[in-house]
């Protein structure tokens, strides 16, 4: 379970995170409340015949759907996805590092769409929420990315890279949208649906 001062969401469910991923932890706990973390493994491919822009939304689901066994009476599971859609094609996390370098450097000096989709699901309902953000990236050398894939860890990651890491630091000229999304949850409308809930 996730320590941190319990924030009064004006609900008695207990929250789960249905993800083993740092950043999502990180965020989720960044909004004060408490919850604990369940992780299975569920598989991440998705049919062609689904739209780039609705393929994180798609995942997301599918993770719930994975979960949706395991949730007790009295508990909220936030399942969660990204990806990175470039020149209409979905990148989601790399198989090695010469797939890591092409995604770079397909993302070199041009904007990209980042999605992430969030299940939010207890016994009885289910709540999808999607965000995007339009990610401006400079130019990046040869050099730079093979840098930032030797020195980090991109193979977690959607499109190759976490905007919070180095090449974010010298790569990301202009968002426009949530950082956070970018990361990996939208914690503004995350917090918004647990308020409600």
């Amino acid at each position: 379970m996730i320590e941190s001062p319990l924030f009064n969401l004006n609900t008695s469910h207990r929250i789960v995170l249905a993800s083993n991923s740092p950043r999502r932890k990180e965020l989720l706990a960044g909004l004060g409340i408490a919850f604990d973390v369940k992780t299975l493994d569920v598989d991440e491919q998705f049919p062609a015949s689904v739209e780039a822009e609705k393929v994180a939304g798609f995942l997301a689901n599918k993770k719930g759907d994975a979960y949706k066994r395991h949730i007790q009476q009295g508990e909220i599971y936030i399942t969660a996805d990204t990806v990175v859609i470039v020149d209409g094609t979905v990148l989601n996390k790399p198989e090695n590092s010469t797939d890591a370098r092409a995604m770079l450097q397909s993302l070199s000096g041009k904007p990209h769409t980042v999605i992430t989709g969030v299940a939010i699901l207890d016994q009885s309902r289910r709540t999808l929420l999607e965000d995007r953000a339009t990610v401006h990236f400079t130019a990046l050398t040869d050099t730079e990315i093979d840098y930032y894939i030797d020195h980090y860890s991109p193979f977690d990651k959607a499109g190759a890279y976490g905007i919070q890491e180095w090449i974010g630091y010298i790569g990301v000229e202009k968002i426009e949208g949530s950082f956070y999304t970018v990361m990996g949850l939208p914690v503004h409308l995350v917090y918004k649906t647990l308020k409600n809930w």
